[in-house]
């Protein structure tokens, strides 16, 4: 155990890690979640822009929710993505600002920042890059973010107060945060608090 937290963040961190490596280099394998194109389907992802992704831009993809659906980006702004992952919602983001805009990507898995990368190259994507990093300490310099998304990232990080922190840190005066995630209303049991393979679940 390490500190405050009900789990140590760094052996959940790599348990987060190894999870997301196996939907990075085995995108159509069997997880316990949803990936893919019939995920953003079911999230209400632009029928037209899911179409016209390859198959490498979206089969990695393991969001709970959309988080441009409490708002579109504008033109030119600068965006920085929590847990990128294989980079979809990145792709949609870079498309949204246009080519004024910039968006940067954070990823701490290798597999996950390699698929993003290749993906990005074979679209074409010059607005946009992937940075290897945790979302607790985030490569991005202060105050240069207009919007923080992210998409099922925060719910695995132990330390979310350092997570909210960095956002805070990265976003310019006025600028704003879209995220999606997981949350329970619910009291969870001890037991289950404690229980690190249900944090990656």
């Amino acid at each position: 155990m390490s500190g405050d937290f009900p789990v140590d963040p760094i052996a959940l961190r790599e348990e987060v890690k190894a999870k997301y490596r196996e939907v990075a280099l085995h995108p159509h394998g069997s997880f316990h979640f949803h990936t893919g194109r019939p995920l953003a389907r079911r999230l209400g992802y632009d029928e037209g822009l899911i179409a016209g992704m390859p198959d490498s831009a979206i089969e990695a993809f393991a969001g709970v929710a959309n988080p441009f659906s409490v708002g579109a980006l504008r033109p030119g702004e600068r965006v920085v993505d929590l847990g990128s992952g294989g980079g979809f919602d990145c792709f949609v983001a870079a498309e949204q600002v246009g080519a004024g805009g910039w968006v940067v990507g954070v990823d701490m898995t290798e597999e996950m920042l390699r698929r993003s990368r290749t993906a990005a190259a074979a679209m074409g994507l010059r607005n946009l890059e992937f940075r290897q990093g945790i979302i607790e300490q985030l490569p991005v310099e202060s105050g240069w973010a207009d919007v923080v998304i992210s998409n099922g990232a925060i719910n695995l990080c132990a330390d979310k107060r350092a997570v909210f922190g960095e956002v805070m840190r990265v976003l310019r005066p006025g600028g704003r945060l879209q995220f999606a995630d997981i949350a329970n209303g619910k009291a969870v049991p001890e037991s289950a608090v404690r229980n690190i393979d249900l944090w990656c679940g």
